[in-house]
This record gives structure tokens, C-alpha cells and sequence, in this order.
């Protein structure tokens, strides 16, 4: 049989692993049990109390029956099967286990040698070089793409820009009931009831999931790392072909795993410690750029970007021919200079197969509509007259970091004044600073804050569980609607001081202008309200929340944001809020925002307030 090449051969050189060198095969197996990077590979973490438990929740992944639970028992059930008198059992065992195989005979001084046919020829076609770290930005309509995305491009030697999309790519994923509904599905991901697993696959089925079908703008980071670096990667990803997770969407998630995989290029690497509670994909992309990991982005725009920034540099009187020729009306000659024309029917043509995937039109039709306004573009010889997309200024990992920390002193016409500590575990508010994010989409994800009065009372003023908003605005290629949802405990405002409440509020509406500059929203909004203020009965609000938000600056944002929600079967008439605020994002870790809100239920209070927020 054929040896694997000698890149593959030199993998773990002798020099990344000086600080546990033995003679032989004795091996110190309590102590090469706790080195760093035996555990990388068997993805193990320290237990709640002692010991260790690995991730992987598969069993056929380790040899031992313990091996979940105990690095040691797994690397001496390892050694003994690379190890084995037994020829056949020694060759399947390193086949199987090339990456523990290579680091291994490292520590010895050896350069490992493998006779594995289906492993090489599985290198061969993958020709892997390089690797690249994807991130799909936020996609608002589906719950476990909300955060963003991480998954890596295998770039094999000859690649160049214009073969990118033929590449591979190593995506980790869920893998959900398909009968599950949103709800199900949300609850089941927080709390690691899907199983998840890393898979190889065409990279253009990727961008086009991405970029085109769901309209998610793409970043392209190159990662720092030899081809020996790569290597090393790619014969743990080997050994993972039937290792099995538990998904879940807040920790142990695609970034999460993403970054244990990338962990196993050099023995220093330790980019996990840092996401014990939460693996936020922005916060994950920032540890590799800090880690000095990450080239300079490349950006590729999505569909509905490219579609609207064409859509931008057209007059309304073009874009009126553009509507025809969407529909078989072609522009002609007498009208139309040729650049015009190019510029129609380009147009159409991207607004037409849009509308394809987003509206779900009859496909053949279509299609043949497509295929003539290709025909009738082909037969005029000008240049595209529409300019390139500009990559954005700020890419996502200069964006500011996802948990928050804030401290503020509350001032209140009729209550008692207030100092406040906030905190947030994720993600983005309308009000924070827009550079590397999607502008105009809102996540908070536990959002909490406890006061103490100036007469010494402590209380719990805010646990907003969830408060997500999505006001994607309507223009002329694009009629969207904006949602938002948000539920958790407030105090509301009774007699000079405040009740307790319970509540779940939805809105859906439409916005117009332009997210990351002057924007604005109305939603017809509903809530159940519960607790203390209701005296423990369900009382149903019904109105409307509206808002305008101004970006006067990239380090300032305004807005003016209320509500006035009609209480059904209550003796109170109302629940109104006013909350006009403006926040000043000094840069990417501080923000200073002030407030001066109107509350009212069963009685009326004004408040003003200055927070210092720092982003970690």
C-alpha cells in the first residue's frame, strides 16, 4: 500500500511537542493523560466539580468504554491499539486515529508513517492548503441563525478567488426534528436536545444558502496557518467522520466547535477558555483576530445587497422599464440609449430570479423570463453600468463585543432616585453602535437590571428574557415586514411607586428609510400582562409601538421610541411608554447613553438617566 505524502508525514514535528518527549513506546500515561493537547483531541473539560467529560457524546468515537469521562483510561486504550503486536489491529487503529497516531510517535522522536489507501485518497481530493473562516451575518427569521454563523472553507493548493466556490467547506451543524415548530425548536436548542455533528460539503451550497437564498452578506477571513497547521486539522476532522454532539445554541454551538477544531493546528492554542457560558459567532470571530489569527477579510455581498445597491443607482424613470421588463416588456432601442438598456435589464434580471427564491414564483415560467432578459442583455456590447458593491468599513469582528455592563444613576419625578447595575448576556440593541452589525435588528438575550434607591432599597427592576426586534425597511425592490418580540418582568409606575408584572408583547408592522440612517417604524403591537400590577390576573393590551431612529453620526445614535397599548377587562385604561434616548460609542468596548423616558399605567411618571456601558 501506498504511504500517505510526506506533508502528511512531517504533521507534528518533534519541536511543537518538546515539553513531553519519551523514549520508546513508554509512555507516562497519567501525564500525557492531562497534556493540553490530548485533551484538545478528545475534546475534554474539566467536570463540574473534578475530573473530565468530553463533548463528544457519541461512544463509537472512543475506545474505551469510559473514554467520555476519563482521558486516561482513553489514552491507554489508545496506545494499546496503535501499539498492538497484532499488525492489522496496529494499521486500523492509526488509520482511524491519525491525528492521536501522529502526536504520539511525536513524543518519541519518530515522524509517523501511515498506510491508510482511504485516507489519502480522501486528502488527495480534498488538496487541502489553507483554511478560511466564514461568517454569514445575522439572518433574523430563523432562531438559530439569529447570532450569525461560523463555518471553514478548505482551500486546496491551486485555489485561486475565481475557484473559490468549488472548494469544500466544514460546517458544523444541528440536525432538528423537521416536525418541530420555531417554539419547539428554540427550546430544544437552548437545552441540547439536537444532535449535531461536522460534515464536509461543496462550498457554493453554502454561499448559496447564505448569500443568496437567505440574503446574508458573507466574510471571508483566511486563517494564519502552515500547511502543517492545516494538516494537523484536517486528520482530527478525519477521525471525527462519526463523532456526535449535543447542540447547543448558546455555548457548544457552530462557532464553539468551530474554534475546539482549530485549536488542534499547535499545541498553544487555546481559544475555547474563553466562551465557557456563551459562544456568540461575532465574539468567536474577535478571540481569532486578538489571537492574531485572521488575515484581512475579503466581503462578499449578499443578493438582496447587490440588488439594492443597483437598485440605487438607477432614476425612478429607468426603474419603472426595469418593473417591465420583469415582465416581458423589453426596453427598445428608440427610448433607450445601450448603457440604459444594459442597466434594465440587468436589473430585472437580479430582481426576477429574487423574486424567484423569495416569493416562491412558478419556476419554469420564470425561468424562461430569465432566459430572455439574459438574450436580450447578451445583444448589447456595454459594460456593466452599475458600480461594484463597497465593502463596508468596519467588518464584524471590530464590531463591539456581545455581553454588556452597564451603571447608571435613574432620576424619577415621583419615586425614589435610583443607581442601577445592568447587564446583558447578548447580543445588540437598536441603540448601540451599528458598525458590524446588521443595522436595524435587535437581540437581547437576558437582559437584567437591579437597582438600589437612595433610601437603601434593593430591588430587581428588569429581566427581559428575550427582546428581539427585525425592521427591515420597504423600498422600491423590496416590500418587507418588521416584527418584533420580546418577553420577561418589569415594575410599571402605581401611586409613587411600582408593581410587579409578567408579560410576552408582539408587534408586526412595516419601517421605511434607511437602517443605518434615519429609520422608522410602526407595529401593531399586542401583550399578556400578569403579576402583582394585574392582581395575578391576564390582562390583554392591544395598541401600537412606533419609533424613529437617527444615525447623526458613526459614534451617535438618537431615537424616539413609544408606545400606547389599550388595556382590555382592567380597571387601568392604558400602558404607555416615551423613551427618547441618545447613545455616544466612544469605541468598540465603551458607550455613555442617556434617557429621558414617560411611563404610564396606573399612574404617570417622568425619569431621566445616564448609563456607562462597557461591551466585553
Amino acid at each position: 500500500m501506498k504511504a500517505v505524502p510526506t506533508t502528511i508525514a512531517q504533521l507534528l514535528s518533534l519541536s511543537l511537542f518538546t515539553s513531553s518527549i519519551v523514549n520508546a513506546t513508554e509512555f507516562d500515561i497519567d501525564r500525557l493523560a492531562q497534556d493540553s493537547y490530548w485533551l484538545k483531541l478528545g475534546h475534554y473539560l474539566p467536570g463540574f466539580l473534578s475530573g473530565y467529560k468530553s463533548t463528544i457524546d457519541s461512544a463509537s468515537f472512543f475506545i474505551s468504554p469510559e473514554g467520555k469521562y476519563s482521558p486516561t483510561k482513553e489514552l491507554q486504550a489508545t496506545i494499546t491499539k496503535l501499539y498492538s503486536q497484532d499488525k492489522r489491529i496496529a494499521e486500523q487503529a492509526q488509520c482511524r486515529y491519525p491525528a492521536r497516531y501522529f502526536w504520539l510517535e511525536s513524543l518519541q522522536g519518530r515522524q509517523a508513517v501511515l498506510s491508510c489507501p482511504e485516507l489519502e485518497t480522501w486528502q488527495n481530493i480534498i488538496d487541502p492548503e489553507g483554511l478560511t473562516l466564514v461568517f454569514p451575518t445575522a439572518f433574523m427569521n430563523n432562531p438559530s441563525s439569529m447570532f450569525g454563523h461560523t463555518l471553514l472553507r478548505i482551500d486546496a493548493k491551486d485555489q485561486t478567488r475565481h475557484k473559490e466556490l468549488v472548494a469544500f467547506a466544514v460546517n458544523f451543524a444541528a440536525e432538528p426534528d423537521s416536525q418541530d415548530n420555531p417554539a419547539q425548536f428554540a427550546i430544544k436548542g437552548l437545552i441540547g436536545q439536537y444532535p449535531s455533528r461536522f460534515a464536509i460539503m461543496p462550498y457554493h451550497m453554502k454561499v448559496r444558502e447564505y448569500n443568496d437564498i437567505e440574503s446574508r452578506d458573507i466574510w471571508e477571513y483566511k486563517l494564519k496557518l502552515s500547511p502543517q497547521e492545516v494538516e494537523r486539522i484536517m486528520l482530527h476532522l478525519w477521525e471525527m467522520q462519526n463523532a456526535e454532539f449535543d447542540y447547543y445554541f448558546l455555548d457548544e454551538n457552530c462557532s464553539y466547535q468551530l474554534l475546539s477544531l482549530i485549536e488542534l493546528a499547535r499545541q498553544d492554542l487555546a481559544l475555547t477558555k474563553h466562551f465557557s457560558v456563551q459562544a456568540i459567532p461575532s465574539d468567536t470571530v474577535r478571540i481569532l483576530a486578538e489571537s492574531d489569527l485572521l488575515d484581512s477579510p475579503e466581503y462578499r455581498a449578499a443578493f438582496g445587497t447587490r440588488l439594492l445597491h443597483q437598485a440605487n443607482e438607477i432614476d425612478d424613470q429607468l426603474f419603472l422599464a426595469v418593473e417591465k421588463a420583469t415582465k416581458g416588456d423589453y426596453p427598445n432601442q428608440e427610448d433607450y440609449s445601450d448603457t440604459q438598456r444594459a442597466a434594465i435589464l440587468e436589473l430585472a434580471y437580479e430582481w426576477l430570479n429574487f423574486q424567484l427564491y423569495d416569493q416562491g414564483l412558478e419556476r419554469n415560467p420564470t425561468a424562461k423570463r430569465l432566459t430572455e432578459i439574459l438574450y436580450q442583455r447578451s445583444k448589447i456590447q456595454v459594460a456593466s453600468p452599475f458600480s461594484p458593491v463597497k465593502k463596508p468599513l468596519v467588518s464584524p469582528e471590530q464590531g463591539h463585543a456581545s455581553a454588556r455592563l452597564g451603571l447608571s444613576y435613574q432620576y424619577w419625578d415621583s419615586k425614589n432616585n435610583q443607581t442601577t447595575l445592568e447587564w446583558r448576556a447578548a447580543y445588540h440593541d437598536l441603540l448601540d453602535s451599528q458598525q458590524g452589525f446588521v443595522a436595524g435588528a435587535q437581540i437581547n438575550f437576558l437582559d437584567t437590571q437591579l437597582s438600589i434607591d437612595n433610601v437603601g432599597s434593593t430591588r430587581l427592576d428588569r429581566f427581559y428574557l428575550f427582546d428581539a426586534m427585525a425592521l427591515a425597511p420597504s423600498n422600491k425592490v423590496f416590500d418587507s415586514w418588521s416584527w418584533n418580540l420580546r418577553t420577561g418582568f418589569d415594575r410599571q409606575p402605581v401611586s409613587k411607586a411600582t408593581s410587579e408584572r409578567w408579560f410576552a408583547q408582539g408587534g408586526y408592522g412595516k419601517s421605511w428609510g434607511a437602517s443605518d440612517k434615519t429609520h422608522f417604524y410602526t407595529l401593531a403591537s399586542g401583550e399578556l400582562n400578569g403579576g402583582e400590577i394585574t392582581h395575578y390576573d391576564f390582562t390583554l393590551g392591544l395598541g401600537i409601538e412606533a419609533g424613529a431612529l437617527f444615525q447623526i453620526h458613526p459614534k451617535h445614535r438618537l431615537g424616539i421610541q413609544g408606545q400606547y397599548l389599550a388595556l382590555i377587562d382592567s380597571e387601568d385604561s392604558n400602558h404607555s411608554d416615551v423613551n427618547i434616548s441618545w447613545n455616544w460609542s466612544f469605541n468598540q468596548h465603551f458607550a455613555l447613553r442617556t434617557q429621558v423616558n414617560y411611563q404610564q399605567w396606573q399612574s404617570e411618571d417622568i425619569g431621566a438617566k445616564i448609563t456607562g456601558f462597557i461591551y466585553y
